[in-house]
């Protein structure tokens, strides 16, 4: 059996989500639900999420909607308690280099975007949508594979705009090193957080009451280190309901008229 919580998993936070992870299958164990003792470290995708011997993951809105739904048990979703979201809900911040005058999306028109993967709704689908029907778009898409690159891409200027899950910007602004040229100059629309999911032949009721508990049971600095509050439920259609870009940079660049020669 295999367990993950691959979303929020910085050096820094390493060690409490382990203690985390303890609390939660100590309680799944307690109602004859087996559980691994330790994390799976690198253990996200698809792949991963709907493999028969998956216990426990957490995953992202796109994914879900676009690929798991049916095939994994939404358990319910943090609360990380992001200002001015619904419990539950997140949003991205759009970040630039700290000397760059532009405070607009708009002015970002015809610029680099960094972003982390087209299946990651905050790096990707948040912005798509804010700029769907609208006239901005970028001349050049840089897929960096995480959110912490995209990061780093704006800070050495070779992209000019990203859009990083603010659980994760709030994470690494901790590390100051990795923010410190960078700023944060707009945010997106709060949508449903991140999802704790389960194996579908698993009781969703049940895991989200050994994770309510494992909340309750942490010590208050492995609460805060993780910036966990709460888990609250979400329901399918809640993220179902969230626009979709389906034609990854192409959603990002310049409309191209399909009457004319590419």
């Amino acid at each position: 059996m295999r367990a993950s919580l691959p979303m929020y998993d910085r050096p820094a936070t390493k060690d409490a989500n382990q203690r985390f992870w303890g609390l939660i299958r100590r309680h799944l164990q307690e109602v004859g639900i087996d559980a691994p003792a330790q994390l799976s470290t690198d253990a996200e995708g698809a792949e991963f999420w709907t493999a028969k011997d998956m216990v426990f993951s957490q995953t992202c809105g796109m994914p879900y909607r676009t690929t798991l739904h049916g095939k994994v048990k939404i358990v319910g979703t943090p609360d990380y308690g992001i200002e001015n979201c619904p419990p539950g809900y997140y949003r991205s911040v759009l970040i630039k280099q700290k000397d760059d005058p532009r405070s607009s999306l708009y002015d970002f028109s015809g610029t680099r975007v960094a972003v982390n993967g087209f299946n990651s709704q905050s790096g990707f689908a948040a912005l798509a949508n804010a700029i769907n029907n609208t006239e901005t778009r970028f001349s050049h898409c840089i897929v960096t594979g995480a959110h912490s690159n995209s990061v780093a891409a704006v800070a050495s200027g070779k992209a000019d705009i990203a859009a990083i899950d603010i659980v994760t910007w709030c994470l690494l602004a901790r590390e100051k090193d990795v923010t410190e040229d960078v700023e944060v100059f707009a945010q997106t629309d709060p949508t449903p957080g991140l999802p704790i999911i389960c194996n579908i032949n698993i009781c969703a009721q049940t895991v989200f009451m050994a994770v309510a508990d494992a909340i309750k049971a942490l010590s208050e600095n492995d609460r805060e280190l993780l910036m966990l509050r709460d888990i609250v439920w979400i329901d399918h259609d809640a993220y179902m309901s969230v626009p979709t870009p389906v034609n990854r940079e192409q959603d990002l660049l310049p409309i191209r008229n399909p009457d004319l020669p590419s």
